[in-house]
């Protein structure tokens, strides 16, 4: 079971190993994405609170990278966190995802990415419902239903 502790444990000393390995150029991500994923995705911006459609979707499947196909979450471990971005309480294996201090904006928090294309895709807090206690606070721009 994952950790806070092992979260900030990879965000300081490294992350597992991905599965494969996805690198493309910005243009070359710009064919490929729309200007909304780009943004989310390769610039790490944040989507909208609540302009998600999968804020509100609970059906059976799995949640992808939008832009290497990377399956990422679960929908078993989706739930209604009320924060306004889809939220999950950890991804569908330890090595689908890697974990980045991010200072930005006058905060400590713990961004979480795709490891195998390095995708922002949110965050993770450790305010989540038990046993695990996290949530990944996830932007929905990022995530592909499968």
């Amino acid at each position: 079971m994952l950790t806070y502790n092992q979260v900030l444990n990879f965000s300081k000393n490294g992350n597992n190993v991905p599965p494969r390995r996805v690198e493309k150029t910005d243009e070359e991500w710009k064919k490929v994405l729309t200007k909304e994923q780009f943004e989310v995705t390769r610039q790490k911006s944040t989507e909208l609170k609540m302009s998600s459609n999968l804020c509100t979707l609970y059906e059976a499947g799995i949640y992808a990278c939008v832009c290497c196909d990377t399956e990422l979450f679960d929908n078993n471990t989706k739930y209604d966190s009320q924060s306004g971005w889809p939220s999950f309480t950890e991804p569908i294996r330890d090595n689908v995802v890697s974990y980045h201090e991010d200072g930005s904006h006058g905060m400590s928090r713990v961004e979480v990415v795709c490891s195998v294309c390095e995708a922002h895709l949110g965050h993770v807090f450790p305010d989540g419902p038990m046993p695990l206690g996290l949530r990944f606070c996830i932007n929905g721009v990022s995530l592909k239903k499968k």
